[in-house]
């Protein structure tokens, strides 16, 4: 198979089109939204390949830097985490897996007027932040595989530090090739980046098998606190700051477990409210086929996928944990 064959025909024509308008732009800098998961830091970085395959200057850009969890990737440059010490003015943006200007951070969201844009994204929505471009598929697995057809009809091969940030993203937002959104265009892709030498298999066991203490210890902890609700459809868990603090571990220390609330015989939705603050709460939900999560996160202010969702709930705890398990229950 031609890699241009990998690209479903439907998305041949924007694939081409986001290609000819990055070769465009110079002086870029590079983002997705704060605290990264593996497909926002797998676009950056495959973008950031693509760029310098076109000969384009261009930096990458988090204003929360990039996550413990997924230091193994190897980066096409520094990850900068401020605007006052870029190695250049940029007068462009690619802005990627995000919809929302506020959640590139403060910092870039109060420069972006000032920035030809193009957003690359996979979220429902959005009509897209870019000034020049933009490409919004939801019916995308993850913003990588995007990612990956720009890359493919720009001519640049998906290989090394490219084809292991797109495995990376594929990885994170198809569940490890687990998910109903894992199409046969997904796996066409995945099977052209192995062919490529990228391994898989490596990939896996670094996203996968760094647990710290302070992570068992959170997720023994929580594992306990866990509540069927909605007869048994429901699973819900409420995390307080102090479980954090007490077991040593972190906000990235939770990447996943929600996914694994899902696991449980009989439930079609998994919700976890996460409290960041005094009155400020992070929700994340997942379900499985039909359930359709995201309506009841765009209820609460929030989106995401039929699939996956999630939002903020600005209220006190008992308040926001009855609100959310009030706006899933309704959608079961």
């Amino acid at each position: 198979m031609q890699p241009t064959e990998l690209i479903p025909e439907a998305w041949r024509a924007p694939a081409a089109r986001m290609a000819d308008a990055l070769r465009t732009l110079d002086r870029v800098i590079i983002a997705g939204h704060v605290n990264p998961d593996g497909d926002a830091l797998g676009s950056v970085a495959a973008m950031g390949c693509l760029l310098r395959g076109l000969g384009k200057e261009c930096v990458l850009y988090s204003k929360s830097g990039v996550p413990p969890y997924l230091g193994f990737l190897p980066l096409p440059g520094t990850m900068h985490d401020s605007l006052q010490r870029l190695p250049f003015r940029p007068v462009a943006a690619v802005l990627l897996d995000c919809g929302e200007p506020h959640r590139l951070g403060d910092e870039l969201e109060k420069a972006l007027p000032g920035l030809t844009g193009v957003n690359i994204d996979h979220h429902l929505g959005s009509e897209g932040m870019g000034t020049l471009d933009n490409w919004i598929e939801p019916r995308a697995a993850a913003t990588a595989q995007l990612v990956a057809y720009v890359a493919i009809s720009a001519g640049i091969p998906l290989e090394g530090k490219l084809g292991q940030a797109l495995a990376l993203g594929l990885i994170t937002d198809t569940g490890g090739f687990a998910h109903g959104n894992t199409s046969a265009a997904v796996l066409h892709l995945a099977a052209h980046l192995v062919d490529r030498g990228c391994d898989i298999a490596l990939l896996r066991q670094q996203l996968e098998n760094c647990w710290s203490m302070g992570r068992m210890r959170l997720w023994a902890r929580l594992m306990e606190r866990i509540q069927l609700l909605a007869d048994g459809t429901l699973a819900f868990c409420a995390v307080r700051l102090d479980d954090l603090q007490s077991c040593g571990a972190t906000k990235e220390d939770l990447e996943g477990f929600v996914e694994q609330m899902r696991r449980l015989a009989g439930v079609r939705a998994a919700a976890l409210l996460r409290e960041d603050a005094p009155g400020v709460h992070k929700f994340s939900l997942r379900s499985f086929g039909e359930t359709d999560v995201r309506a009841a996160a765009a209820t609460l202010g929030g989106g995401g996928h039929r699939n996956a969702a999630g939002g903020t709930l600005r209220m006190e705890a008992a308040q926001a944990a009855e609100t959310l398990i009030k706006a899933v229950a309704a959608v079961l």
